[in-house]
């Protein structure tokens, strides 16, 4: 087996096995980066094809720029796995079903019609002018359909991330500064209006998880962090009150 034999025996299994992983991963960042893996392997065969500008462009401009960008804009969405089951257009999943099954159907068929064994043809021809020549040449001239396809779902996808990323806004009526101003003196949280004490004010201690005493010396339960009462490690605050301590009247005296 020469070594091209062995590059596609080794990479077209994985290349198989991410595609049809992709389709399962429940995290779309996940999917996204097996594609960009699948696209990698194509840009390897390309360049084992004796297509090297076709390989670099295919690292270059998919991989390292289009499906990065992909990428990058599901991590800042955070698109979750829950949010696929929603369907946000109507009819849509009943497209998709359709799309899938006859693309499927399509791929089967032009694999029945292969002929397996002969030796790949054409790449002298394709290259007699210089790749790049070679490969604008056929673009453009004979496969120039198939070419402005293959644009038309890139634009597609892009579509689709859109679709992804799109959230529907909220009936409720954004509050206004002085509305929550307001709400935040004159309602049931003037207590706090002046923000909440910090841990140990008043009290003898400062610790994290030991309560601030109000100015009648009662604990403020508010002044620590939720976390800490969840976990059920809020300190006794009684030893360290102040009603504690020896009184002094006016003249200094205890």
């Amino acid at each position: 087996m020469s070594g091209e034999s062995v590059l596609f025996w080794v990479l077209a299994p994985l290349a198989v096995l991410a595609s049809v992983a992709m389709l399962f991963m429940k995290k779309a960042v996940h999917s996204a980066i097996l594609l960009a893996w699948v696209m990698i392997t194509l840009a390897i065969f390309y360049i084992a094809l004796e297509a090297p500008f076709l390989g670099i462009v295919q690292i270059v401009v998919y991989t390292g720029a289009v499906m990065m960008l992909f990428l990058f804009i599901l991590m800042l969405v955070g698109v979750d796995s829950s949010d696929s089951l929603v369907e946000k257009i109507k009819g849509i999943r009943s497209v998709a079903i359709f799309t899938a099954l006859a693309f499927s159907l399509t791929l089967i068929a032009f694999i029945a019609r292969a002929e397996l064994g002969r030796p790949s043809v054409g790449l002298d021809e394709a290259n007699s002018g210089g790749n790049v020549e070679g490969l604008a040449q056929y673009l453009f001239s004979d496969y120039v359909w198939a070419f402005e396809v293959i644009s038309a779902l890139l634009i597609t996808a892009a579509l689709g991330a859109m679709v992804l990323a799109h959230s529907e806004k909220s009936d409720v009526a954004r509050t206004s500064q002085r509305a929550r101003s307001i709400a935040r003196f004159r309602g049931k949280s003037i207590a706090t209006a002046a923000g909440l004490p910090g841990s140990g004010v008043y009290a003898r201690n400062n610790a994290l998880d030991l309560p601030a005493l109000l100015p009648d010396g009662k604990p403020s339960d508010l002044s620590i962090a939720e976390v800490l009462h969840r976990r059920g490690d809020v300190a006794e605050s009684k030893s360290y009150e102040l009603e504690g301590l020896p009184q002094i009247d006016d003249e200094g005296s205890k």
